[in-house]
């Protein structure tokens, strides 16, 4: 890992699109803003379609791109769209927080008008272009997008009946055959829905082109993209309904037990996530096949990967499907460094960073260890007051402990920003991290007036930046000094502005580019050789 730095921001924070950041122009002048101010990593949360919640960590396929961030200007200009068909709504809004209600209802129509006139009027290298992508991503995305068209009919007849919530899913309200996936009764659906699966795939590889043309922008100048990959798949996902073997669940498709956390000093009844658990038995006897099919895709995706909720593959909290909360789990083990050295063999080494928060064994860090991948350091979790200076106890997040071979973020997707965090915490905190950021003795009074003008804020990136850990990345909100109203997500909850934030319209300033270029050059960032 050579020493760099970068910033965390989603594509669907991207501003001045409509409704929802995109993979227009706005993406690339993010990248030209990153490369004035001398940045060398983009990380970004996992891009498959998201589902009920909104949440990135939920969607209906880990293999396939989410329709909402394509770029409707981008498919006029490639001849692929008709601009009568996207004008958007008199609700729909460029500025402000993602309403994914309303996108999804304005623009998924438009979309399949899209699709509907690429079929019709591509060109002969268009349409072999989109043959070649169809023909290389076969092994899911026919998967994809059978279950995608079932789910829209089956969605819709469910709502005419007043059916909503779990009751849609396809292990509760779909015909029994298509819910098992049976080859015969998909077939049979594939003959009398062809149109509207050949567009399912037609929008994917709208999704295609426009993230690979982003990549190789960002890479020809030096960029690599940091992406995401959740353990857990949603439950109403293809990844479940077209490979039931490979998960714990009954002979209908429910599952038997569920993934969560235990609880802890943060929630007496632990984290109920219900993400159906892998059959890991039945996965090591097809040498791990889905996993290493889905890291191969994630690598061509981007540059280097995170894997979420690592610990989950040294044990993982198993818990009886139906609790209402997380408490009856238990520590079941997981597959290990098997899972690692079957994909391994099958790709090679490969750029992986392990997010290795929360409880962490010995046994977990092994794991880290043995498979040779850095872990996480989150400076937010560096100045608690019952472990920052307390004689004989260390912080393993306060920076001068890190090693190298590690990657720190002032925060996380799930973390308030370090403003929000500023403002929000005991005036002992703040006064930590004051006289660590600027290395100086100060009064509580002397810190929170500093912390209040954003100085501190500023401060923790430059110690971030300034830090031993190989990567620096900085959730973009941070670089802005936004507060808690700017957070991404807040666990365990639904709806509000969850996945919402967006980059304010005139936020990439040539001034915030200077200052971040300055920090990072003076600590030996993104160094060209």
């Amino acid at each position: 890992m050579k020493r760099s730095s970068g910033i965390l921001m989603h594509p669907t924070s991207l501003p001045g699109s409509a409704g929802i950041g995109t993979l227009g122009k706005a993406a690339y002048e993010f990248v030209d803003w990153l490369e004035s101010a001398h940045q060398t990593l983009w990380q970004i949360l996992p891009i498959g379609p998201t589902g009920y919640g909104d949440s990135p960590y939920a969607s209906f396929s880990t293999f396939a791109g989410n329709p909402l961030m394509i770029d409707l200007d981008r498919l006029v200009e490639k001849g692929w769209a008709d601009k009568k068909d996207i004008v958007p709504a008199d609700y729909i809004k460029s500025e402000g927080p993602v309403e994914y209600g309303s996108v999804v209802w304005w623009k998924m129509p438009v979309l399949f008008k899209c699709a509907e006139y690429f079929l019709k009027n591509a060109n002969k290298t268009d349409r072999a272009a989109y043959e070649a992508f169809k023909n290389d991503n076969s092994a899911w995305l026919n998967n994809y997008a059978d279950f995608t068209s079932i789910k829209q009919y089956y969605d819709s007849e469910a709502e005419k009946k007043g059916v909503s919530g779990v009751a849609q899913m396809w292990n509760a309200f779909w015909p029994k055959d298509l819910a098992a996936c049976n080859p015969t009764a998909v077939s049979k659906w594939d003959s009398e829905h062809t149109e509207n699966i050949e567009q399912i795939k037609v929008i994917q590889f709208f999704f295609n082109e426009q993230w690979f043309s982003v990549k190789e922008y960002a890479n020809n100048k030096g960029i690599s993209l940091i992406g995401d990959i959740p353990i857990f798949v949603a439950a109403d996902s293809s990844d479940v309904w077209a490979n039931q073997k490979f998960f714990q669940l009954d002979s209908n498709g429910i599952p038997l037990k569920v993934a969560g956390v235990p609880p802890d000093y943060f929630s007496a009844t632990g984290q109920l996530w219900g993400n159906p658990l892998y059959d890991w038995d039945a996965m090591k006897k097809d040498n791990y096949s889905w996993w290493v099919k889905r890291t191969e895709r994630m690598t061509k995706l981007v540059d280097v990967v995170r894997i979420d909720h690592f610990r989950g593959f040294e044990a993982y909290w198993s818990i009886p499907y139906g609790d209402p909360t997380a408490v009856n789990g238990k520590w079941i083990k997981g597959p290990d460094i098997d899972l690692f050295k079957a994909i391994k063999k099958a790709l090679g080494e490969l750029p992986i960073i392990a997010e290795d928060l929360g409880v962490i064994t010995d046994e977990v860090r092994k794991l880290r260890d043995d498979a040779g991948f850095p872990g996480m350091k989150v400076l937010q979790f560096a100045f608690d007051p019952n472990e920052a200076g307390k004689e004989g106890m260390v912080n393993a997040f306060l920076p001068h402990m890190y090693p190298s071979n590690c990657v720190v973020y002032t925060g996380t997707h799930d973390n308030d920003t370090m403003q929000g965090w500023l403002d929000a915490a005991p005036d002992k905190a703040v006064q930590l991290a004051a006289e660590y950021a600027f290395g100086k003795t100060l009064s509580e009074a002397e810190a929170r007036k500093l912390s209040d003008d954003g100085e501190v804020c500023k401060a923790l990136i430059k110690t971030a930046i300034a830090s031993t850990a190989s990567y620096a990345v900085i959730p973009m909100q941070d670089i802005l000094c936004q507060g808690a109203e700017a957070r991404m997500n807040t666990p365990n909850t639904l709806g509000g502005t969850n996945w919402g934030w967006r980059l304010p319209k005139g936020s990439l300033t040539k001034e915030r580019a200077e200052w971040l270029a300055f920090i990072s050059d003076l600590y030996g960032r993104n160094i060209k050789k």
